[in-house]
């Protein structure tokens, strides 16, 4: 059953979640062992799931912001690296579909393998020498025209999903210009390369390893954006990112309840979910995966019901999400790790994984620090306008 043959938001998303239980149950091997869960993307190729977020214009379903955030989260509950992973296929391939950024028949050409074979992309932006590219910082990867060929060289780092990529949509500063462009890259070409450097203790099965350019030959056509310095335009689809670890969050909470519904020492009548201190822990967790929903999906239902000048204005909104509902995520898996005591720090336990998986968090875009100096300066604006009134 092909996910975009059912008719409702629900429908999809019971489907989805019975395909992803076994995620959860390889999470545990592929975390201990350090390797990628290229079953879990074969799975979701065969439900169609890559193909959602293409605009019905090209094919797809076009789902909303709100049933993508549904459905990442879904996803996270089984297994948090494959949520983010795909996500970011996901969110590019719907952000670039709605707002029209590529030539419409190279977009329909990557739409149409998406819908026939499953096809995965993402963006490589990140470098060693520029950091995080919301940042600012100008790529060091270069693309040289060559008669009617671009030719690029350099290095990307945080390539997530890159063993099963079929495009990359690589970052690069114009040879003999201050431009910067985004150019599809396919994965098969000569001189692409992945260099297995993902060593982190959180997220390891997403795959973010290095991808390497070297003398890389596309067409002319392959330029498919310019990058326009400076500030930055509203993405509601980077709201894939606090959905993943809200759905991470969610996952330690169930798992600590059902833990303290069940445990009884014999030092007390009934389960530790009796006793007033874990009911705290627990109604502090519920409290704080309230907040995550009424302000994630709150945001996103706007997003939705939107047009591109309120769109735009969203922007400190949008961060204020992420660093909420990520920040807000950790807390309750401490507070899950506290009610489940010393057996949570077992390497058996998934408990220690979402604890690990979803610090990382904190270093997605857009950064925290960035995020508050946007909101002062909204507080500061909006006070200043109401005084002059």
């Amino acid at each position: 059953m092909k996910l975009q043959e059912l008719k409702t938001t629900d429908e999809r998303i019971q489907a989805l979640t019975e395909k992803v239980k076994p995620f959860a149950e390889r999470a545990y091997k592929h975390d201990k062992e350090g390797t990628f869960p290229f079953e879990n993307y074969n799975e979701l190729k065969e439900i169609g799931y890559p193909a959602l977020t293409i605009p019905r214009k090209f094919g797809g379903v076009g789902i909303s912001l709100v049933e993508f955030l549904r459905l990442q989260e879904t996803i996270a509950q089984a297994d948090g690296s494959t949520a983010l992973a795909i996500g970011w296929h996901m969110g590019i391939t719907k952000h670039i579909g709605e707002n029209s950024i590529w030539n419409e028949a190279k977009y329909q050409a990557f739409a149409n393998d998406v819908l026939q074979t499953g096809a995965l992309l993402n963006s490589a932006a990140t470098e060693p020498a520029t950091g995080s590219p919301t940042r600012g910082g100008k790529p060091e990867t270069t693309a040289k025209k060559v008669a009617t060929k671009w030719v690029l060289n350099g290095r990307k780092t945080f390539t997530t999903l890159a063993p099963v990529l079929d495009y990359i949509l690589v970052r690069a500063s114009i040879e003999g210009t201050e431009d910067v462009g985004n150019f599809l890259v396919r994965r098969d070409l000569d001189g692409v390369t992945i260099e297995e450097t993902w060593d982190s203790i959180a997220m390891k099965a997403t795959g973010s390893h290095d991808l390497v350019l070297q003398n890389v030959s596309v067409a002319e056509n392959d330029l498919v954006e310019m990058i326009s310095p400076g500030n930055q335009a509203a993405t509601g689809w980077l709201l894939h990112i606090p959905a993943c670890y809200n759905g991470i969050a969610k996952a330690a909470q169930e798992y600590a309840i059902n833990f303290a519904s069940s445990y009884s020492p014999n030092s007390i009548q009934g389960t530790i979910a009796d006793l007033p201190n874990i009911k705290q822990k627990i109604g502090e967790m519920e409290l704080l995966t309230m907040q995550n929903d009424y302000l994630l999906y709150g945001v996103a239902k706007k997003w939705d019901n939107s047009n591109h000048t309120v769109r735009q204005s969203m922007k400190t909104e949008l961060g204020a999400v992420k660093l909420s509902v990520v920040n807000h995520a950790i807390q309750v898996v401490d507070l899950a790790m506290r009610i489940v005591g010393a057996r949570s720090l077992s390497e058996q336990n998934p408990l220690q994984r979402y604890y690990r998986d979803v610090r990382a968090g904190l270093h997605n875009p857009p950064m925290d620090d960035m995020t508050i100096i946007q909101l002062a300066e909204r507080a500061i604006t909006k006070i200043n306008n109401k005084t002059k009134n």
